[in-house]
């Protein structure tokens, strides 16, 4: 009989994090000689007590059971901690517990209790890793992939494994082995292929479409995309947007120095253009992403659409005066 197990994985690398949770479930696999049984529970929408009263009882079906609490910085009552800090010390045999989070951090009671080395935190890679991790995937795959078709890529795919790897695996339906493929062939396939993302809602935002835009968001939310990495990947698109705006007034706007701030692409650069003529204020509009944030951390996940709704409408129907409490809007 196999000792239980808890684990915490943090951080907002998802492909990293997710390679982990194979090679448990690989590992568990090939102890009890058949795969575990799965589940997963997202914190606040199944009630704690159920939770672990699955945790405390086997399985009925399976030798082995790997069970997800996702969005775990949604756990913060004391109680809930309290009871979770408990079965965390004495897990149930048999039971892979998996604790995750895009956070770098959950409630201190709770982050206390697991053994030392149960905690993981998945960063996300350094540009030049990125560059080398598109490069080799394609290449492994004996694609001949040019240098600015792998800025590209990172230019129009969210800058995590998961994403990337999904999208590179998307565009190798439509290239040609035979031949090297540029910039131009990428942003015409993902273009024509990518799902939507913290980007496209980025894009839609730029163009002050506010309906697509709430409906994006709410594909992503749907989809149990975390707001945290949502909100990290817009919070990169508005830092990217006063790199444009500061390379725009400069006068200084050739290729090559569009290439230096990661803008290559000529439809990326276009939502830029669209973005820079909406937002006067980027500082402003970064600290006002920033006080979201701290406010929805602080609400917890049941206002969680609205707040976004109201955030949305706030940036994309009065973009002049970001710093007007727009709670109140």
């Amino acid at each position: 009989m196999a000792k239980g197990k808890c684990l915490l994985f943090l951080g907002p690398e998802i492909g990293e994090k997710q390679d982990a949770v194979n090679e448990i479930r690989r590992q568990m696999t090939a102890a009890a000689g058949s795969p575990p049984e799965e589940i997963s529970f997202y914190a606040g929408e199944t009630p704690l007590p159920e939770i672990l009263s699955l945790l405390r009882n086997g399985s009925l079906f399976s030798d082995s059971r790997l069970i997800f609490i996702k969005n775990a910085e949604f756990l913060k009552k004391k109680e809930e901690i309290e009871s979770l800090a408990a079965y965390i010390r004495a897990p149930q045999n048999n039971t892979t517990l998996i604790f995750m989070s895009e956070n770098s951090g959950v409630a201190k009671g709770l982050e206390q209790a697991f053994a030392a080395g149960a905690k993981r935190i998945f960063w996300e890679l350094f540009e030049n890793r990125k560059t080398e991790w598109v490069a080799s995937f394609f290449r492994r795959a004996g694609y001949n992939i040019g240098e600015d078709a792998v800025e590209t890529i990172l230019e129009m795919v969210e800058n995590n494994t998961g994403a990337l790897g999904r999208e590179c695996s998307r565009l190798m339906l439509f290239l040609d082995k035979e031949k090297p493929f540029t910039g131009e062939d990428v942003e015409r396939w993902l273009s024509h292929t990518r799902e939507e993302s913290a980007f496209s809602l980025f894009s839609r935002i730029a163009q002050g479409d506010l309906p697509k835009s709430i409906e994006i968001l709410h594909t992503l939310l749907a989809a149990k995309q975390p707001s945290v990495s949502i909100l990290a990947a817009l919070t990169w698109c508005f830092r990217k947007l006063r790199d444009y705006r500061q390379l725009i007034n400069s006068g200084w706007t050739s290729e090559v120095e569009f290439k230096k701030i990661g803008l290559g692409s000529s439809k990326v650069r276009q939502d830029y253009a669209e973005a820079a003529r909406r937002f006067s204020q980027v500082d402003a509009v970064l600290s006002l992403i920033a006080e979201f944030e701290v406010l929805l951390r602080s609400a917890g996940s049941a206002p969680e659409l609205i707040l976004w709704d109201l955030l949305l409408c706030r940036l994309i129907r009065n973009p002049g005066s970001p710093r007007e409490k727009w709670l109140y809007y």
